[in-house]
């Protein structure tokens, strides 16, 4: 009896569905911590060359003011995305001055909390929330978590697709329900694969000792005899664990992956109903806004998973609301780190395989999850976060302890066919080859980007700073040499002018107090 992965692959190889798996979209969003010459983290406020990070719609920010964010259209096309990240690097270097962006997601030289300016939008109502979410993370959490940088790469399956999958199914329910079922079973894989990405990729094995300042609890060692560096022997993304983007308090929410109407119910009531240890944070008192809320979350993105279902919100529309309105539209990988070994932090190998693994979760079936896999799941991510090279290193499946080789070979293989029909359709080998360089990377732990970061740390005898440092000088030389082409000089010249003019519209049609504005927006949330 074919299996269901086998079933859904012979669809795809039917005449009709020939063509469909070039028309996958992805987007890309990639940030970058601006520094000065001298590896420290600019106090600088956001360079006004670049626009307004409130309304452009390729440059903004994220938490801080150095935090830089770049993203791409939505594109079929894995060239045409990064030749578009590229561009947006080559047009920031044009307005930084000697300013560099820094090539790695753990951060550089940083001075505490007071050193990490927080990210301003403007005087707008939904500039001011913006601002005022930023500094309830910083309460919560921490600034210096807030600074860590990441990619998130945005999926989606093209709509002739979906519309075969219904007819093939029986046209189940609504074709809107379908999608969204089918959409949360690629998270629940996700989940519950998701180790091998941070195997795999995972490029933050040691940090600079002064982002560790004062705190003696984080479990690493020194790296050199000065203490410059931290690491952890067979670390791979420290971005991903107890150091990184991981919450405490946001351990009791259980978010169930099982339903959208699940997922929704859990993440509003965490967004409604007041958390005890965040009731002494100023939520509007004499004007006094340092969160937007006393709750567990204030709003949805404040949620961390490696993985989250989306759907682009009409203006003021809360997240949640967008998903009940219609259903998930493309999901967002949040868990890549970026790659001091390419110049905009990932490149099209990796985007292949990226492609080939969320397919491999779409396709193959999704039984249920329940509390106790979730635990394993959450075990098995930290396990491969910390020790994820460590020979013998053991995993567990469905109860069962396996090794990780063996897990990650078993399921690299499987996904072959994927990676053969990516390829017959873009007429290529491309995608075969990067599933092959990926099956070297679980061969040798020696090829993975962890572990050549440390390597490289010992045989050029730098410490972790010194090293991400020169990587950083290295692509910042490369976008500096790269020039654009006049089209696309003009294209971001004419953006940057309209994104102040678009900011100066909205500043100019706020008509209600910004209390006002927040009970609007967060009244969406009772009718949910």
């Amino acid at each position: 009896m074919a299996s269901h992965l086998q079933t859904q692959l012979q669809a795809l190889m039917q005449p009709d569905a020939r063509g469909l798996l070039t028309a996958i979209n992805r987007g890309i969003e990639k940030e970058s911590l601006r520094i000065t010459p001298q590896g420290k983290l600019s106090q600088m406020p956001h360079p006004a060359g670049l626009g307004s990070a409130l309304t452009h719609s390729s440059i903004t920010t994220d938490y801080s003011e150095a935090l830089l964010e770049f993203i791409t259209p939505v594109s079929t096309s894995i060239d045409a995305s990064l030749q578009q990240l590229e561009d947006i690097h080559s047009y920031v270097y044009q307005k930084i001055g000697d300013e560099i962006l820094w090539s790695a997601s753990m951060p550089c030289i940083v001075s505490g909390d007071a050193g990490i300016p927080v990210a301003r939008y403007g005087s707008s109502n939904v500039a001011r929330m913006k601002t005022v979410y930023r500094y309830g993370l910083g309460h919560r959490y921490g600034r210096l978590m807030q600074a860590i940088a990441g990619i998130h790469y945005n999926f989606s399956m093209p709509q002739a697709y979906w519309d075969k999958a219904w007819q093939d199914a029986g046209s189940p329910g609504t074709q809107t329900d379908y999608i969204s079922e089918r959409y949360l079973g690629l998270i629940r894989n996700f989940r519950r694969y998701s180790w091998l990405l941070i195997y795999l990729y995972g490029a933050s094995p040691a940090v600079c000792s002064s982002f560790l300042k004062g705190r003696d609890s984080h479990g690493l060692q020194p790296f050199d005899a000065e203490g410059k560096s931290l690491y952890l022997p067979y670390g791979t993304a420290l971005r991903m664990g107890g150091l990184g983007y991981n919450s405490e308090a946001q351990k009791s929410l259980n978010v169930c992956y099982n339903s959208l109407d699940n997922y929704v119910a859990t993440l509003s009531s965490a967004i409604v109903q007041p958390h005890a240890a965040y009731q002494n944070i100023p939520t509007g008192q004499d004007g006094d806004y340092q969160q937007l809320n006393a709750s567990l979350l204030q709003i949805e993105n404040e949620f961390y998973s490696p993985i989250r279902p989306k759907r682009v919100a009409q203006s003021g529309e809360t997240p949640l609301c967008a998903l009940v309105r219609g259903g998930i539209e493309y999901i967002e990988v949040r868990c890549v780190d970026l790659s001091p070994f390419s110049p905009v932090g990932l490149d099209a190998a990796q985007m292949r395989f990226l492609d080939t693994f969320l397919l491999y979760c779409l396709l193959q079936d999704s039984p249920a999850c329940d509390d106790e896999e979730q635990q394993r799941q959450d075990t098995n991510l930290e396990a491969v976060v910390n020790t994820g090279r460590q020979p013998g290193l053991l995993l567990n499946s469905n109860g069962k302890d396996v090794p990780m080789v063996q897990w990650a070979q078993d399921m690299l293989q499987a996904m072959h066919p994927i990676a053969g029909l990516l390829d017959q359709t873009h007429q290529s080998s491309d995608y075969s080859a990067s599933l092959q360089d990926q099956l070297a990377k679980v061969a040798d732990t020696e090829l993975t980007p962890s572990a050549r970061i440390l390597r490289e740390m010992r045989e050029r005898n730098l410490p972790f700073f010194r090293l991400a440092m020169s990587y950083s000088e290295q692509w910042a030389r490369y976008f500096r040499e790269r020039p654009l082409t006049p089209q696309a000089q003009s294209a971001f010249e004419s953006e940057t002018a309209h994104s102040l003019e678009a900011q100066k519209m909205i500043e100019q049609s706020d008509d209600i107090s910004f209390e006002q504005y927040l009970q609007n927006f967060f009244a969406q949330y009772n009718t949910l």
